[in-house]
């Protein structure tokens, strides 16, 4: 079996590809992916094969997603995403995803669904297409509630089908985000609460995490020798949302200042000026612009999290309980199911400071109940198979 993958330059998007594909090598098929050739090759592993989906991106579009969308908020975010961000990412990239279809010849495309270009081509050719869902927060429609918002994006991804030659009556935009063969879902029933019909076989193989290489600021940078026994929290707002995030993070560096008994590791940027305490992080407490999280996590007690899919998922493979302030996109459903499933505390990302925050970190470290949902979901996590249940769903297909 030959797979291509076709991925927008995310990296939360890319790295469950990373898993299955690896996995998928490891059953004898063959695998490529389609996309930013820079962003790939800093996400897969060395030797991986990458096929450049446009020889340059728009160094605007590249950095639309990290820096201009930030502040933005509901239908002010919703609307950037797809007029600043996928729309562009799919007009620019459609010629090299065509052209990489057709060289590289797959059995299957499994194609992300913010790679609105890779669904177009897999309609347009009539191919056997799967739809890559790399959060739980895809398989719902997240226009329901601003119908205006939701009829201008599809009338712009009609005209964009329509553009490459799918006649009008069958450029239907929910066929761009759903495959009709086959919807893989890297979350869990436990997690989502309920499994939303997509009108697709829909396949929950929860989060795939292995066979990533090693980030830059890895294991062997990290001063493990600071560690020592006391309860562990991480606090992280991924990779889009750390620039913009000195005020939250330094709420959760003071919090966790006042709190001795623990130990704090912050990524990002903090402004010890702000510190209704003292000008300068505590001694407990650690800030770094990177870390080895799937390592890190191993050690940690409880996580403070935006709501990010895949450190959400990473923290509850683990067992572990989080606060969950979200920014935009798809993190206030993200963290609507951590707390419904029990496993975490929500808390308003702009207006929650230290106080609030030290005692949502109290609570759930406190309270048996928020550890035990936890390990609930990850129960659930291993159970679903993740990478492998991924590439047997696409062996079953073909």
């Amino acid at each position: 079996m030959r797979v291509l993958f076709v991925v927008p330059p995310l990296t939360g998007h890319t790295n469950p590809t990373v898993a299955v594909g690896a996995e998928l090598i490891t059953r004898g098929h063959e695998v490529a992916w389609c996309g930013d050739p820079g962003h790939l090759a800093a996400h897969l592993p060395a030797g991986s094969t990458i096929i450049p989906a446009a020889d340059d991106l728009p160094t605007d579009l590249v950095q639309a997603i990290t820096e201009r969308a930030q502040g933005l908020r509901g239908a002010a975010a919703l609307k950037f995403l797809w007029e600043d961000f996928l729309e562009p990412l799919a007009r620019a990239t459609l010629p090299g995803v065509s052209e990489a279809v057709e060289a590289y010849d797959p059995d299957v495309l499994v194609v992300d669904q913010q790679a609105v270009a890779g669904a177009i081509v897999g309609r347009r050719t009539g191919r056997l297409w799967v739809t890559s869902a790399t959060t739980s927060a895809d398989l719902i429609d997240p226009f329901a509630a601003l119908p205006k918002l939701r009829h201008w994006v599809d009338e712009r991804l009609v005209d964009l089908q329509v553009s490459v030659g799918i006649p009008a009556a069958e450029a239907d935009p929910v066929h761009l985000r759903f495959s009709p063969h086959l919807v893989l879902a890297f979350t869990t029933e436990a997690l989502m609460g309920t499994v939303p019909d997509v009108g697709a076989p829909l396949a929950c193989v929860g989060p795939a995490f292995a066979h990533r290489p090693a980030p830059a600021g890895g294991s062997d940078e990290f001063n493990w020798r600071w560690l020592d026994g006391r309860p562990l929290v991480l606090v992280s707002l991924g990779t889009v949302s750390a620039g913009s995030g000195t005020r939250f993070l330094t709420a959760a560096a003071e919090a966790l200042g006042a709190r001795p008994h623990l130990q704090g590791v912050v990524v990002g940027e903090i402004n010890p000026e702000a510190w209704s305490t003292g000008n300068a992080p505590a001694d407990n407490v650690m800030v770094v612009p990177r870390v080895p999280q799937v390592e890190l996590l191993e050690r940690c007690d409880a996580v403070v999290s935006h709501g990010g899919h895949n450190t959400v998922c990473e923290t509850l493979a683990n067992g572990l309980p989080l606060v969950v302030a979200p920014i935009r996109d798809d993190q206030p459903i993200v963290a609507d199911q951590v707390e419904q499933a029990g496993a975490g505390i929500r808390v308003r990302y702009a207006r929650t400071g230290a106080a609030q925050l030290g005692d949502a970190l109290d609570t759930i470290l406190a309270e048996p109940s928020y550890r035990e949902a936890a390990q609930r979901l990850q129960r659930s996590f291993t159970e679903a198979g993740g990478a492998s249940a991924a590439a047997q769903r696409l062996e079953a297909l073909l």
